[in-house]
């Protein structure tokens, strides 16, 4: 007799690539804060990819006092994208949450988004840039650089949501069936599951959170690479907006188990059978 593995409520992925200073405390943080304080059933998944330190170590060091922490381990290419992409390959929650390895993101935020969707919302995006948010250590250039990228895609897209580049992000399971597979490799799949969550209809709540720039490590996010990146999926996503936006609509309300098999007995009647 097979036992069934109970579905947790709270999936959160965590790519990580060279993080060793960072994961052991930021699983600390999560998991003590979400699983032993506030007592929701939480499985981490933590996508190391392709990592040359001790990152794994961290993570293996936590499985024991937190069993629902899980590694995958990445083989190349690396990739931010390719990292999530892997990750939601693994969850089993009914909510599913980006968090950054670097404690960029806090736990209350994440706290925060699932209560919002245990409200009915299928999105909870978070924004620095809204009152009541708190930014620490953001550097200046990049800060300007995702202000201008932020508003032009408020104007392509006709959203008050101002920050839909930034990862951290809570999405029902059901909205990540529907607008995936996705295909983005790098920081670029931001854009792609914010916008294809947008642009489908679902129904999304904005909410200020706190950001903390990184103490230890530098960024993997190199702004001149990941320009024609961003752009790609921006025009993309856009054109489909425009172009496509009954398919788009259509697509994101269509049940995936719609589809049944017809087949005919030895007497002619027809029997179906769900696939």
């Amino acid at each position: 007799m097979s036992r069934q593995v109970q579905r947790p409520q709270l999936s959160i992925v965590i790519p990580a690539y060279n993080e060793e200073q960072n994961i052991g405390p930021c699983l600390d943080d999560l998991m003590t804060f979400l699983v032993d304080q506030e007592g929701i059933d939480t499985e981490v998944i933590v996508v190391n990819d392709n990592s040359v330190d001790a990152t794994e170590s961290e993570v293996i060091s936590r499985q024991q006092r937190w069993p629902s922490i899980r590694l995958v381990r990445r083989k190349p290419p690396g990739g931010f994208g390719r990292a999530i992409r892997t990750g939601l390959q693994f969850v089993r929650g009914e909510v599913i949450i980006i968090y950054m390895a670097d404690r960029s993101d806090h736990p209350r935020d994440a706290k925060r988004y699932y209560d919002t969707i245990m409200e009915g919302y299928d999105c909870v995006f978070g924004s620095r840039f809204i009152r009541g948010a708190e930014v620490n250590r953001y550097p200046r250039v990049k800060l300007w650089v995702n202000r201008l990228v932020n508003k032009t895609i408020q104007w392509m897209f006709w959203t008050p949501m101002n920050d839909l580049t930034n990862a951290f992000k809570a999405y029902r399971a059901g909205v990540i069936d529907l607008c995936g597979p996705y295909r983005s490799c790098h920081f670029n799949i931001t854009l792609e599951m914010s916008l294809s969550a947008l642009i489908s209809g679902f129904r999304i709540k904005e909410i200020p959170i706190g950001w903390e720039g990184r103490t230890w490590g530098s960024t993997n996010l190199r702004m001149r690479e990941m320009g024609r990146r961003y752009l790609c999926t921006l025009l993309m996503l856009f054109f489909q907006r425009v172009l496509m936006s009954d398919d788009v609509v259509a697509e994101g309300k269509r049940d995936p188990g719609a589809a049944i098999e017809v087949f005919s007995d030895p007497k002619g009647l027809e029997t179906a059978d769900h696939t």
